[in-house]
Parts: structure tokens; C-alpha cells; sequence
């Protein structure tokens, strides 16, 4: 194993088995072909449009859009196509920054192959002498995604009408017990992008990366349930974990070696430097 495979396990996919799905004459997502049947079967909300998929032309506002495809994800999801819903709403657009032709369902995201973004927070201290420890968590067994499996301190999907650094907040006394003035202390240092086809569905994700220097002094504790226990490693045990073995939530690997090069522990005379650092920013 080597930090590399893990750059190309999240960008693993075959787009011949996906249909693009367009909304307002922009892509906006990637459905996988068995999937596209069971929509098209579904009302008229998404109609054929070639070898691809778009929304109905009748749904012309962010409004309607949002009301359409509601129906239409909670008409799956009842009928086991794609996971419960989540009831956290997400922003659709063809890019980050764009205007939301509608929003979402946090659950289909994955399924429809849009692109999803959130917030990674590297939590870190020094000790006397200056040397790192990363504060790691452990997922709980009641995740759907990778129970049990370690993860950044922070890390959470960016939700409709949240900056990057609000979310930061947000997940920071979720997840950590973190108050809000020292949450904000986080300095947003890198953004990682993949597309990775996972159980049939395609993620295109964005991960906007903090750096949170925290005090000697702070523990992090959890309050929603999602993580069973936090870890404060050496940083030199934390690369060893990444570099070696499947241990962490897939895409905290990347967060970590994006961490690992910006502070010099994988630096330019390392195997495969130069291409950990492409590696780490890809897309369709």
C-alpha cells in the first residue's frame, strides 16, 4: 500500500455505465443506467434527452424544480432505489458558486452523481518541542457510510445556505464540543477534489480543508452520536496508518496527505510527490 492507492481508489469510475443528466442545458450530475430506468418509469419530472437524462422543461423555477424532484426522491427511497432520506437539503448547480437550480435531498446525492462539497477540519496540536499530534475519530457503528472506520476530527457536507467556514462552525460543536470563537480560529488551507464510483452511484466531490492549531489544554467531545471516540496520535503514526492500511474513511486519506505535504512530511523528494499533489485536485 502506498498513499498513491489511495488517490487512485477515489478516483475510480467508468462513466459508460452512467447517463449524464442535465437541468436549464447544464450537467449538473451522472445517473447509473439501471437507475435512469426506474426514474424514467417515475413521472416526468426527468425525461430521456438522447443518450442522457434532464429535467422537464415545465419546471422553470429553483421553487418548482425542488418540488419535482422531492416527489420524485422520495418516491425511490420509499421504494428502496436509493438510501432513507436524510432531510438535509443541497444546493444543485453545475459549479461551486453557481446559482442552485434546485436543492436536494443530502441522501440522493450519490445516486444522481451530483456534485457534493463539505468541510474537513484537520484539529492538531504541538507539543513542547513542536512536534504534531492530529486528533483523529473514530466513526460510530450507527454511520451509513463507513461505520467504525477513523476520520478527521471534524468533516461534514456542506448544507444549503452555509459558507464553508459557517459549516466549520456548525460541525465543529456538533462533532467536537468545539466553541464557536475557537472554531473559527480554523484557516481554510486547500480544496480536494475525485470522482469516485461507488455501489453504483457517482461521487463528485469537493473538500474544502482546514487547519485547526487547537490548545494543550482542549479534548474533543462528541454530541450528535456520529463519532465513538477521538485519538490524539503523533502525526508520524497517523501517516504511517494512511500510508499502510485502508483504516480511515476513504476520503480522509486524502485530507491527511494533503495535510502531510502543506506542513513538509511528504515533501518534493518523496515517491510520487509530484503526482500526490495532481492527484489530489481531479473532476470531470
Amino acid at each position: 500500500m502506498a498513499y498513491l492507492d489511495h488517490i487512485e481508489i477515489c478516483n475510480r469510475h467508468d462513466l459508460a455505465g452512467f447517463r449524464p443528466l442535465a437541468a436549464a442545458g447544464q450537467v449538473i450530475g451522472y445517473v447509473s443506467n439501471g437507475l435512469a430506468g426506474i426514474i424514467l418509469g417515475h413521472g416526468d419530472a426527468i425525461q430521456a434527452d438522447g443518450d442522457g437524462l434532464r429535467l422537464n422543461a415545465r419546471l422553470d423555477s429553483v421553487d418548482v424544480r425542488s418540488a419535482a424532484i422531492a416527489g420524485l426522491v422520495g418516491d425511490l427511497a420509499a421504494a428502496g432505489h436509493i438510501p432513507n432520506l436524510r432531510g438535509e437539503m443541497y444546493p444543485v448547480a453545475a459549479a461551486y458558486g453557481d446559482a442552485a437550480l434546485f436543492a436536494i435531498d443530502r441522501a440522493a446525492v450519490p445516486p444522481f452523481g451530483i456534485r457534493g462539497y463539505g468541510v474537513h477540519v484537520n484539529g492538531f496540536q504541538r507539543n513542547q518541542s513542536g512536534q504534531i499530534h492530529m486528533w483523529i475519530a473514530r466513526r460510530g457503528a450507527n454511520q451509513i457510510l463507513c461505520p467504525g472506520m477513523l476520520d478527521n476530527m471534524v468533516a461534514g457536507g456542506l448544507p444549503i445556505g452555509l459558507s464553508p467556514m459557517e459549516d466549520v462552525i456548525k460541525e465543529c460543536a456538533e462533532e467536537a464540543d468545539l466553541p464557536a470563537e475557537l472554531a473559527r480560529t480554523a484557516r481554510q488551507v486547500s480544496e480536494i477534489s475525485y470522482v469516485m464510483e461507488m455501489d453504483g452511484t457517482l461521487r463528485q466531490d469537493r473538500m474544502f480543508c482546514f487547519d485547526l492549531e487547537l490548545p494543550a489544554e482542549f479534548t474533543p467531545f462528541n454530541r450528535d452520536g456520529e463519532a465513538a471516540e477521538f485519538y490524539l496520535w503523533p502525526i508520524e503514526k497517523v501517516a504511517e496508518i494512511v500510508r499502510g492500511t485502508m483504516a480511515f474513511k476513504f476520503n480522509c486519506n486524502l485530507a491527511i496527505i494533503d495535510f502531510l505535504i502543506r506542513h513538509g512530511l511528504i515533501g518534493p523528494g518523496d515517491a510520487d510527490h509530484a503526482a500526490l499533489v495532481k492527484g489530489l485536485r481531479q473532476g470531470l
